[in-house]
């Protein structure tokens, strides 16, 4: 990958891993109720495949969704205000952590209904091949869901009529406390797709300069007309499944391990620093004023968030129906 395009990553992955830290400080100390579940670890998988969009493109993916929002150039600050149920959120406070969206920036939602939004990513695809378009729907779902009915149904419809759609399975290893092993009778989730002749590849989604290639070829195949595609990216999550999650079904050691072995920023950041040894290009001093940026950012998020007013009573009534026309 050149400089920019990585420094770009690194930035970006950065910035979900501090803000998702963040939201983890304020949802322990009482501003964020409900359901959260952080992304920490998987950063390198969404960061990646956004480098090869462009405008019109679509993102959908389930409730592991705040750094999927904050890829495709989401606010930090509305997203935080939407965490702790603000008028300054994207959903007004009324939606929180999994129902915020942005048709501004293609990003369609995350769902809380496993699965859901593998057909509601396809019906997207749909839309850009019922208008002609050259845009992709990337629909992100975890391999907890991959067996799901609606899923194979979906893999049908978009095979059949060769829908532009990119199927990413987050396989972070374990679901809402099941190891995939356990769970799958397949032991490569990137073939689920091989009955309808959907192609697929298994990726290192720990390093995001392998999805980004990945995703290239992907979204290449989907834009020339050849259909879907279907990527496994072997991630992983430090934390538990949820914020109310201990995950004793795994080891400390394990995590450890794969923090010290394959974090997907350090893994960046160590690459850059080779880079600017090689050209004279990154060092230390620009990694530090990006760290140094992206604090400040979450910060200010933060600080919006917890300012920001609880949504008005009024609006309990508002955002319910649409009419169409």
């Amino acid at each position: 990958m050149a400089r920019e395009g990585l420094l770009r990553a690194y930035r970006d992955m950065l910035l979900i891993r501090r803000f998702e830290e963040k939201a983890g400080q304020l949802y322990g100390m009482g501003l964020i109720g409900g359901f959260c579940h952080l992304y920490i670890g998987q950063e390198a998988v969404v960061v990646g495949m956004q480098l090869n969009l462009e405008p019109g493109d679509q993102v959908i993916t389930s409730y592991r969704d705040h750094g999927h929002m904050l890829a495709t150039g989401m606010e930090a600050r509305g997203v935080m205000a939407e965490l702790t149920g603000r008028a300054g959120g994207y959903s007004k406070g009324k939606g929180g952590s999994m129902h915020m969206f942005s048709v501004e920036k293609g990003f369609f939602g995350g769902h809380g209904i496993v699965g859901a939004q593998v057909s509601l990513g396809t019906g997207l695809a749909f839309s850009n091949w019922y208008r002609g378009n050259r845009n992709v729907s990337l629909t992100y779902f975890g391999e907890g869901a991959s067996n799901q009915g609606q899923v194979f149904e979906s893999f049908n419809l978009a095979a059949l009529m060769k829908l532009p759609v990119v199927f990413i399975i987050e396989n972070n290893k374990y679901g809402m406390g099941t190891s995939v092993e356990r769970a799958s009778a397949s032991r490569d989730l990137s073939k689920n797709g091989a009955a309808w002749g959907i192609p697929g590849e298994q990726v290192n989604g720990m390093d995001v300069t392998a999805v980004a290639e990945a995703g290239a070829r992907a979204v290449a195949h989907c834009r020339a007309g050849q259909g879907p595609y279907l990527l496994e990216m072997k991630t992983y999550r430090y934390r538990g499944h949820s914020m109310s999650d201990p995950a004793k079904y795994r080891t400390r050691e394990e995590v450890q391990k794969m923090r010290e072995q394959s974090d997907p920023i350090e893994t960046a950041r160590k690459m850059l620093l080779e880079q600017g040894t090689q050209e004279q290009g990154t060092g230390e001093a620009e990694l530090k004023a990006i760290d140094d940026e992206v604090k400040a950012i979450v910060q200010e998020a933060a600080d919006f968030a917890q300012a920001s007013p609880e949504p008005d009573p009024r609006e309990l009534w508002t955002d319910i129906l649409v009419e169409a026309r």
